[in-house]
C-alpha cells in the first residue's frame, strides 16, 4: 500500500516543480487548450446526437411495449456518453502529449536534471520527426489498447449492480493506468525503453501506478482542470519513472533512493 502514497506522491510533487517554473507552465498550457476545444465539441456532438444514434442502432426495439424502449435506450444512450467520455479521458493525454511534443520533451528533461544528482539527463540522439513518429505509433497503440478495455467495461455495464458499481470503480483504474502509461512515456522513450518494456515495467508496480494515474483520472473528468494539470503531470511523470528505473531522485528534502525498483532495457539511442 505504500506504493500509493508514493506514486501520488509525485504526482504532487509535479504540480509543485511547474508551480515553482512558471514560464514553462505558461507554454504548456497551449497545447492542452488545443486539445480540449477538439474533444469538448466531440463530447456535445455526442450528448446532442447520441441519443439519436442509439435509436437508430435499436429498431429492434421499436415493438417493445412501453416503457421498455425509452428504458433501453435512455440506457444504452447512457453508457455510450460514459464510453466516450472514458476514452476522452484517456487519449485526451496522448493528443496533448503529440501537440505539444517539443515542449513536454523540454520539460521532462530539465525536471531530469533538477532532480538528477549529477545534474544530467538522458537525451535522445533521435531526430524530432523520429521521435513523434515513435511517439504517434505508440500512442495509437495504447489508444486500441484502452479502446478494447472501455467496450468490455461497456459490455460489463448491463450487469446487474455490479455494472452500476464494481464496473465504474474498475474503469478509473483502468483509465489511471493508461494515462500513467502515456505520461511517463515521455521520460522513458528518451531513456529508450520501448513500449512492451514499459508495460511490462508498469505492471510490476500496479500500486505505484494507480496512485500517481487514478487521482489524475479522476481529476480530468473536470472541465478544464486537465488543461491545467497537465504540465505538472508530465513532471511527476518524470518523477515517476525515475522511480520505477531505481534512479536517485534529489529535491528539497535531500536524495531518496526507490527500492526493488526493477531495471529497464535501454537502448543505443538513449544517453547514458
Amino acid at each position: 500500500m505504500r506504493d500509493l502514497g508514493v506514486g501520488f506522491g509525485h504526482l504532487l510533487k509535479g504540480q509543485r516543480w511547474v508551480a515553482r517554473h512558471g514560464r514553462q507552465f505558461g507554454f504548456g498550457l497551449v497545447p492542452g487548450l488545443i486539445t480540449l476545444v477538439l474533444y469538448a465539441a466531440a463530447l456535445v456532438s455526442l450528448a446532442l446526437w447520441g441519443q439519436d444514434f442509439v435509436t437508430w442502432a435499436t429498431p429492434f426495439a421499436d415493438d417493445w411495449s412501453s416503457p421498455w424502449p425509452g428504458l433501453f435506450r435512455g440506457l444504452l444512450t447512457a453508457l455510450l456518453f460514459a464510453l466516450g467520455l472514458l476514452l476522452a479521458v484517456v487519449t485526451f493525454t496522448a493528443v496533448t502529449l503529440l501537440v505539444g511534443q517539443p515542449f513536454y520533451e523540454s520539460l521532462s528533461e530539465t525536471v531530469d536534471r533538477d532532480v538528477s544528482p549529477d545534474g544530467t539527463a538522458p537525451e535522445s540522439e533521435l531526430p524530432l520527426w523520429r521521435d513523434l513518429w515513435i511517439s504517434g505509433r505508440d500512442s495509437l497503440r495504447i489508444v486500441v489498447r484502452a479502446g478494447l478495455w472501455g467496450v468490455l467495461l461497456f459490455a460489463l455495464g448491463f450487469l446487474p449492480v455490479v455494472g452500476q458499481t464494481a464496473v465504474p470503480v474498475l474503469g478509473f483504474f483502468v483509465t489511471g493506468f493508461f494515462l500513467t502509461e502515456e505520461l511517463t512515456a515521455v521520460a522513458l522513450q528518451r531513456r529508450g525503453v520501448q513500449l512492451r518494456e514499459r508495460l511490462v515495467l508498469l505492471r510490476s508496480r500496479k500500486l505505484l501506478v494507480w496512485g500517481f494515474g487514478t487521482p489524475l483520472g479522476l481529476a480530468f473528468l473536470v472541465p478544464f482542470v486537465a488543461v491545467f494539470l497537465m504540465p505538472g503531470a508530465v513532471a511527476g511523470a518524470t518523477l515517476l519513472a525515475r522511480e520505477l528505473l531505481g534512479e536517485e531522485i534529489r529535491d528539497g528534502d535531500g536524495r531518496t533512493d526507490p527500492e526493488g525498483a526493477p531495471d529497464a532495457p535501454r537502448d543505443e539511442h538513449a544517453h547514458r
